[in-house]
């Protein structure tokens, strides 16, 4: 199971820090192209949502891998699921695709459950 969480949690990992750095460094002006629901956020909001995405990416790793408080990659797993939570409410809004979104969820789910068990010596 340990290694399972470790793929799924490096892939994610690897998809926010993508998405974290574009909505962060790249002008909301030029994510509208391929982001077009940026339109309905500030530049402000949208930076927020990568900078989430960012300190998700890394709390998914860091705190696990390094030992040091290790209840922080659980919590950054909830955070995931909570930030892909509102992306489904605004894709369904917009009456936009959402597999996506459920996918990232599903898997942001799992890595919090099956760390925060084995957190409780559960697994």
């Amino acid at each position: 199971m340990d290694i399972a969480v470790w793929i799924v949690s490096g892939l994610l990992a690897v998809a926010y820090l993508a998405a974290g750095l574009m909505k962060t460094f790249i002008a909301k002006e030029k994510l509208v192209k391929n982001l077009p629901w940026t339109e309905d956020y500030s530049a402000g909001t949208v930076r927020f949502i990568g900078i989430a995405e960012l300190l998700g990416a890394i709390g998914l790793i860091a705190p696990w891998l390094t030992g040091i408080a290790p209840i922080l990659t659980p919590l950054a797993a909830v955070g995931l699921v909570i930030v892909q939570a509102l992306a489904i409410r605004t894709h369904i809004r917009r009456h936009e695709q959402v597999i996506a979104n459920i996918v990232l969820l599903v898997l942001a789910l799992f890595v919090a459950a099956t760390r925060f068990l084995q957190l409780a010596g559960t697994l």
